[in-house]
């Protein structure tokens, strides 16, 4: 179900939460957190899809905030709200706020009285974040803050950037999309000859903040040398291409040969062919909201690996 609310005013959203509430016996119980969606008009769909997918797993109240990426200052302040639940909301109630003129610059205050009581709130920027989201008013009340490298101006530059400006609750879908990555590797790595990695090669786009995360990673981890290569996307695909990690009796090789599929050798075993897909923002939304406290793991290789990495590349 659908509910419009043209010209609208938190107040009267909340009231229209409620009596639909009383009248078709959707209720918040069981909602585990609000996830806030900051976001530009014309932009909120693939979001909401994706919290829709998630909430499957996570059970919550989704509030989307949608405004305008370039105001020019003459619009007229009005909120046109939309309320979706039952199959239009997944196992969510979504909230949209479409935001013109100044009511667009009090993102906190259009949030305040919609949030879940005593329920954890997560906020999520899926296209251009704030320079410091801790420091944004939508940040400053959230307990974990996602943001998405890959949709900034300059991918790898704003995971530099969030070196400086981490706190602890921030992480990234740069990061996310490194699990199977990590995975794989760790679990190749428990197998014999147990024998120490000397040095590391990791491949990718120069595009990819994911590349610059596995890399930093693994200079964080393995404390070896690592040397990263970039390619553009005129001479390979987008994102990491494949990992090298050299041993005394022979490197082990972790390359995506397919979109979809890497393959993984290493002496003395036979070549593998492993799953490895692209993860969606489905998957990468749920992984996060899996836990809500601060992800220690990525402060340090955002705070110290990548640091580690830079001043390695400097010095050669």
């Amino acid at each position: 179900m659908i509910v419009d609310l043209p010209d609208s005013t938190i107040s009267r959203v909340s009231k229209a939460l409620v009596k639909i509430r009383e009248e078709g016996g959707v209720v918040a119980l069981g909602r585990v957190l609000t996830l806030i969606i900051a976001t530009n008009l014309g932009h909120e769909e693939e979001a909401i899809e994706a919290a829709n997918e998630a909430s499957r797993e996570h059970p919550m109240r989704v509030i989307v905030i949608s405004t305008d990426d370039e105001p020019s200052g003459r619009d007229e302040a009005r909120l046109d709200a939309q309320i979706r639940v039952g199959g239009d909301a997944g196992a969510s109630e979504v909230i949209l706020l479409r935001a013109y003129g100044d009511i667009a610059a009090d993102e906190e205050g259009l949030v305040t009285g919609l949030l879940l009581p005593d329920a954890p709130v997560v906020a999520w920027w899926p296209g251009k974040a704030p320079a410091v989201v801790s420091e944004s008013p939508l940040g400053r009340i959230a307990q974990r803050r996602i943001t998405d490298a890959a949709a900034q101006s300059n991918p790898r530059q704003s995971i530099i950037d969030l070196a400086s400006t981490y706190e602890p609750g921030d992480t990234d879908f740069a990061w996310t999309r490194l699990t199977l990555w990590r995975t794989q590797l760790a679990a190749a790595l428990d197998q014999p000859p147990y024998e120490p990695v000397t040095s590391v090669e990791v491949s990718g786009a120069a595009d990819s903040p994911s590349t610059l995360l596995l890399a930093a990673w693994l200079k964080l981890q393995l404390q070896v040398p690592v040397k990263h290569d970039l390619t553009t996307r005129a001479t390979g695909s987008s994102g990491i291409h494949g990992v090298r990690l050299h041993r005394p009796s022979g490197p082990i090789e972790l390359e995506r040969s397919l979109v979809n599929v890497a393959t993984l050798s290493q002496p003395g075993q036979p070549t593998h062919d492993l799953s490895l897909p692209r993860r969606s923002l489905r998957d990468c939304l749920a992984e996060e909201l899996r836990r809500l406290d601060p992800d220690s793991l990525f402060g340090n290789v955002v705070k110290t690996g990548v640091k580690q990495l830079r001043d390695d590349q400097e010095s050669n």
